[in-house]
C-alpha cells in the first residue's frame, strides 16, 4: 500500500496565496520526512480553491527540494494547454528527477479557463481523447506528427526523448514518466483503460462508486486487449481526506470547523464558460460526508479505512488532502502523524 499526500494549496478565507502556497510546499517537505510515497499537487485558475495555476512548475520545485518521494499532477488539465508543450514539461521532469515525476492529467470542468486560455467549450466536450493521445504519443515515440482535428503540425523530432531515463546502478533505461488519467464518467474510465492507463478517483466517492469503476476499467482494457497482469497492477490512485486526531470527534471537529468556509468561498468563485446552471454542494455536508469515509480519527481507524478502500476496490494507492485545517501547524503534525503513526500499522 502506497500512501500520498493530495495537496490543493487551498486558500482559507483570511488567508493570502503565498500563506496558502507555503503552507503546500511544507506539507511536501515534511510528506518526504515522514515517509510517505508521494506527493499529488492540483491545479487551479481564478479561483481560491486551490491557488497552484501551474501543477508542473510546482511540482518542479518539489522535486528540487526533495531526493526520494515522487510528485505527480493531480492534475494537469489539458484543454486548457498544448499536449506537446506539457509533453516536453514532463520529459523534463522525469528525466531531471530521476523518474520520480507522475504526470496525472484530467478533462476539467467547463470553467472561464477555457476561453482565456484559447481552448473553448469543444476541447472540454470533446477534444480530450486528441489531446491525451497526443500527449502519450509525444511520450513514447522519437518522432510526432499532429494529424487530428485540433492539432496539426508537421512531423518533429521529441527532444528530450522522456523514455531515455538512463539509472546509472543498473545500466538500464526505464522508460517514460508514470501517466495517470482522473476519471469521473463511464466515458472516461474506458479512455483510460484502453490506453492502459491507470486512473485517479476522486474524494468525492465513496468505496462502492470507486469498486464499480475499477470494474469497468478492468472490463474495457481486457477488452482491449491490455494483458491480464497489466490488469491486476494497474496502480488506480483514490483521492480522499485525512485528518489525524486522538478521538475522532476532535479530528471531525478540526475538518468542520475549517473546510465549509474555504469551499464555500472556493467553489462559488468558480465560473462557466457557457453560462451554464451548477449546484455547489452544502459545504458543511460535504465535509461531513468526507470526514465518514476517509482515513479521519485515530491512526488505528485510519488505517483501518484505508485497508477496507484497499479491500473493496482492490485500489492500494491513495493521494490524500491533508491541509483541511488550513493551518500551517497543523498540517504538518497531520502529515507527521500519518507518516509515523498510520503508515506502520498499514505494513
Amino acid at each position: 500500500m502506497r500512501v500520498g499526500t493530495f495537496v490543493l494549496a487551498a486558500q482559507f478565507p483570511g488567508q493570502g496565496p503565498g500563506e496558502a502556497l507555503h503552507r503546500a510546499i511544507r506539507s511536501a517537505e515534511v510528506a518526504e520526512e515522514s515517509g510517505l510515497d508521494s506527493v499529488w499537487l492540483a491545479e487551479h485558475h481564478f479561483v481560491p480553491y486551490g491557488v497552484c495555476p501551474s501543477a508542473v512548475t510546482l511540482a518542479a520545485l518539489l522535486l528540487g527540494r526533495t531526493r526520494r518521494i515522487r510528485v505527480g499532477t493531480a492534475v494537469s488539465v489539458l484543454p486548457t494547454q498544448h499536449p506537446v508543450a506539457l509533453g516536453e514539461q514532463a520529459a523534463l521532469l522525469h528525466l531531471t528527477s530521476g523518474g520520480r515525476f507522475i504526470l496525472g492529467v484530467g478533462r476539467g470542468g467547463p470553467w472561464i479557463d477555457l476561453e482565456v486560455f484559447g481552448g473553448g467549450l469543444e476541447a472540454y466536450e470533446r477534444g480530450f481523447p486528441e489531446s491525451l493521445g497526443l500527449l502519450l504519443d509525444w511520450l513514447r515515440e522519437p518522432r510526432v506528427a499532429g494529424r487530428g482535428e485540433r492539432y496539426g503540425f508537421p512531423e518533429v523530432a521529441v527532444v528530450p526523448r522522456a523514455d531515455e531515463l538512463y539509472e546509472p546502478e543498473s545500466g538500464e533505461h526505464p522508460g517514460g514518466p508514470e501517466v495517470v488519467v482522473a476519471c469521473t464518467s463511464p466515458k472516461s474510465v474506458r479512455l483510460a483503460a484502453e490506453n492502459g492507463l491507470p486512473m485517479l478517483l476522486g474524494m468525492h466517492c465513496g468505496d462502492e462508486e470507486k469498486a464499480e469503476m475499477v470494474g469497468l476499467w478492468r472490463t474495457a482494457a481486457l477488452a482491449a486487449g491490455r494483458s491480464p497482469e497489466s490488469v491486476r497492477e494497474a496502480g488506480h490512485v483514490s483521492a480522499g481526506v485525512a485528518q489525524i486526531g486522538d478521538r475522532v470527534e476532535d479530528a471531525t471537529e478540526t475538518l468542520v470547523k475549517a473546510m465549509p468556509g474555504w469551499l464555500r468561498q472556493g467553489l462559488d468563485a468558480h465560473v462557466t464558460v457557457d453560462g451554464r446552471h451548477r449546484v455547489m454542494r452544502d459545504p458543511v455536508g460535504y465535509t461531513e460526508m468526507l470526514c465518514g469515509i476517509h482515513p479521519v480519527g485515530p491512526p488505528r481507524l485510519a488505517a483501518d479505512r484505508l485497508a477496507a478502500t484497499t479491500e473493496r476496490t482492490g485500489i492500494t494507492r491513495f493521494a490524500l488532502l491533508v491541509e483541511g485545517s488550513g493551518d500551517l501547524v497543523a498540517t504538518e503534525e497531520n502529515v507527521a502523524r500519518l507518516g509515523t503513526e498510520v503508515l506502520p500499522l498499514l505494513k
